[in-house]
């Protein structure tokens, strides 16, 4: 047997002799193998293959620093054993339930090669054994028929050249009808619960004969087109667009995309929506998700009257307690707040919001009110702790998750478990988007006041909607935007140049003056790459006494070419946390993550197991969430799993749940909503022009506390103030929310 260490791909066929570690969720597995006489430990997603059992994989062998010669495989084709020692040991296996070893071997010894067959095509046989009823013959009947046919969905979906990870998805979502579902319609692997990309279901289906045609295709490729574009921002898309974007990419005629689109429409799965007598196409989830904001928003509006009540003097005695001087705009909120207890505040740095948020918490417990405070990050919530010294948890902290009566993951806290609040604040409210308000305002009483706090100059959310920036131009909740930059914030540049840049004034970057803001030219990506490294690992430690993985953050507009993230992140890792016979590592598509890494989230996945300690208590709960930073604690190579802290919360992640996850030694400006970052290095060079402007420059400077640097081109700077096209989003939730107000809604008429 050749063992030769290469990196083609090869097959080697043994027979399972022991089962060291399975993970069911993924199916990665550690089997020992016998292979030609010879002992072979294989790695990978092989599936739910059992001891016993014949397999041929394709992958290659790789040396472990610490076990030694293993065979990764990528690829697994199980088939059931054939001599009777075989069988023995895949009967006492422990997939039938009841049948140990012991009762493994009686079954053998009586029907000898026969057994499976027996079992399979004649079970009643089984009560030949003694201690084996009618019933307990049925049920071994039963689960190997039903191990067989997880056996053949395997088979069946490797010859199609599918991962075995959506293999196991498939089974837990069908069952014993996942082949058959599949082999008639496999663009349902493309649904969320699995996520097989839709252009694999694509090569799938012309494997088996399903034509371009096919109304299946067609659907899917719409849900498709909607769900990239949901990626981006947009909850729906004018019906123009999607008409032309998806006749071209699924080559499909405009009457052929015209019936399945009513088709959808007819079933609910997509929805339209008419803004200037113009038709929008939205998937259900996101037209959901608006209309439910929407209507509610209505409600609490008509039940938040305002009282007429002129709480000025309780107002005045508050700054007389608190030794505080309000301006007008603050103390027109906190009246508001007390009267009314439905507005949005907003403003930019400096100019009062945690101040003014701080008063109207305060009056608020003062009435004997009960309060919560949410945010959208576990940085956001930490941060607005500190700065008001009241307890601010996360939105999904809050709300709960938990597994439903369909064993899936759900928020606990909806309309028939509401939580227990009077008022709710939510913090930072820019970053929230449309599935996440709408399930908050579904676990909220519906006399609950609601105060919605947010920068609306900065960055839209990272999921799809526009929340912020909708409610605010729909006027359906009252506005007090804070204007006045505060003495003490006016002597800090970051403030002021926030300021300047968001009204489009260009900064003066050579400010002999500043002491918290500095730009560095620097014209060609490895001089950016050098510089950000020197600043990170010795020139702001040395100086200001920075943590270069805690305190110092390096964003950037993109994650493409050298000045952007990847790039960064590979030069960073390899200064600030180089390789080491002592940091075990993983190898992943884009990045090696070590033991020490810092790390980030980049989806939401409410299944990730979480524990934290709590003085002498240990707290359990799930979910780590996009734009989550965390720190690598360690690494098993052998297991391909990473122990990883965000910010006390410890997660074990397996290998495919690293899919989601990157170094975040450098992040965009986009992954860094909502946090905060002692000191923070910008750079700012060549690229998509349309990933350079004004808010998002705007965003990035308003992310440092202390320090902020500015690495690259001042031309790209000044085009940035300049650049004030924002990126349009199409959304609902802005005319959905002046149709409840009152607002006549759009007299269309069908083609």
């Amino acid at each position: 047997m050749n063992k030769t260490l290469s990196d083609e791909l090869i097959k080697i066929k043994g027979t399972v002799e022991d089962i060291q570690y399975k993970n069911p969720d993924n199916g990665y597995v550690v089997a020992l193998l016998d292979v030609d006489n010879e002992p072979v430990t294989a790695v990978g997603e092989l599936g739910l293959i059992d001891v016993g059992e014949s397999v041929e994989l394709t992958g290659r062998y790789v040396e472990h620093h610490k076990y030694g010669l293993q065979f990764s495989a990528e690829m697994c084709v199980s088939s059931l054993p054939q001599t009777v020692g075989a069988i023995q040991k895949y009967l006492s296996g422990g997939f039938i339930k009841g049948v140990g070893r012991v009762l493994a071997r009686k079954i053998v010894d009586k029907f000898g090669e026969d057994t499976l067959d027996v079992i399979e095509n004649d079970p009643q046989r089984l009560t030949e054994i003694s201690g084996i009823s009618s019933r307990e013959a049925k049920q071994i009947n039963k689960d190997f028929k039903e191990n067989c046919a997880a056996r053949l969905l395997m088979m069946y979906m490797s010859d199609l050249g599918v991962e075995t990870v959506y293999s196991v998805r498939a089974w837990k979502q069908w069952g014993k009808y996942a082949k058959e579902y599949i082999s008639k319609n496999p663009y349902m692997l493309s649904e969320d619960d699995i996520g097989l990309g839709f252009e694999v279901c694509d090569n799938i289906a012309e494997k088996i004969g399903i034509s371009t045609d096919d109304k299946n295709r067609i659907s899917a490729g719409l849900k498709y087109v909607l769900k990239e574009n949901a990626s981006t921002g947009h909850t729906c898309l004018p019906l123009s667009a999607l008409k032309r974007v998806s006749c071209k990419f699924l080559d499909i005629s405009e009457e052929l995309f015209s019936a399945v689109l009513e088709e959808q429409i007819d079933d609910e799965e997509m929805f339209y929506h008419f803004k200037d007598k113009k038709p929008y196409v939205a998937l259900r989830r996101y037209f959901t998700a608006e209309d439910y904001i929407a209507r509610r928003l209505s409600i609490m509006s008509s039940l938040s009257f305002d009282t007429g009540t002129d709480y000025s003097a309780i107002i005045d005695i508050d700054e007389q307690e608190n030794n505080i001087e309000y301006e007008s705009k603050q103390r027109e909120a906190i009246n508001l707040a007390l009267s009314k207890g439905f507005l949005v505040l907003t403003g930019g740095p400096g100019t009062g919001k945690t101040t003014t948020l701080n008063a109207m918490i305060s009056l608020f417990e003062q009435q004997a009110l009960s309060v919560l405070i949410a945010a959208p990050t576990g940085r956001a919530a930490k941060r607005i702790s500190d700065l008001t010294g009241y307890e601010a948890k996360t939105i999904h902290w809050l709300l709960e998750v938990g597994h439903g009566a369909d064993g899936k993951l759900k928020f606990l806290h909806k309309e028939s478990n509401l939580l227990d609040c009077d008022v709710m604040i939510v913090d930072e409210m820019s970053m929230v988007d449309a599935e996440l308000f709408e399930a908050l305002l579904r676990a909220l009483p519906v006399s609950c006041k609601l105060i919605l706090v947010g920068d609306s100059d900065q960055l839209p959310s990272v999921g799809a909607g526009n929340v912020l920036g909708d409610i605010i131009d729909s006027g359906v909740m009252p506005v007090v935007r804070l204007t006045e930059i505060f003495r003490q914030a006016r002597e800090s540049a970051i403030v002021t140049n926030a300021h300047k840049i968001v009204s489009g004034e260009m900064i003066d970057l050579v400010g002999k003056d500043n002491k918290d803001f500095f730009f560095m030219q620097r014209l060609d990506q490895n001089s950016i790459q050098q510089l950000v490294v020197e600043l990170c690992k010795d020139r702001l430690p040395n100086a200001y006494g920075f943590d270069p993985i805690t305190d110092i953050q390096v964003l950037s507009p993109t994650r493409k070419s050298g000045a952007g993230t990847i790039e960064l992140n590979k030069k960073l890792q390899s200064e600030l946390n180089p390789p080491s016979k002592s940091k075990s590592e993983i190898k992943a598509f884009i990045y090696t993550f070590r033991t020490g890494d810092k790390v980030m989230q980049t989806k939401n996945d409410y299944d990730i197991v979480w524990s934290k300690e709590n003085g002498d208590k240990k707290e359990q709960g799930a979910g780590i969430f996009n734009g989550d930073i965390g720190h690598i604690v360690s690494v098993n190579k052998f297991l391909k799993t990473a122990v990883i802290d965000f910010d006390g919360r410890v997660a074990v992640y397996n290998y495919q749940m690293l899919e989601n996850i990157e170094l975040a030694y450098a992040v965009t400006v986009h992954k860094s909503q909502g946090s905060e970052f002692d000191a923070v290095i910008l750079t700012v060079f060549t690229g998509y022009d349309k990933l350079y402007y004004r808010n998002l420059l705007y965003t990035a400077v308003t992310r440092a506390k202390k320090l902020l640097i500015i690495v690259g081109s001042s031309k790209r700077v000044e085009f940035m103030i300049n650049n004030n096209i924002r990126n349009q989003r199409f959304t609902c939730l802005k005319d959905m929310l002046k149709e409840q107000d009152g607002d006549e809604a759009d007299i269309y008429e069908e083609d």
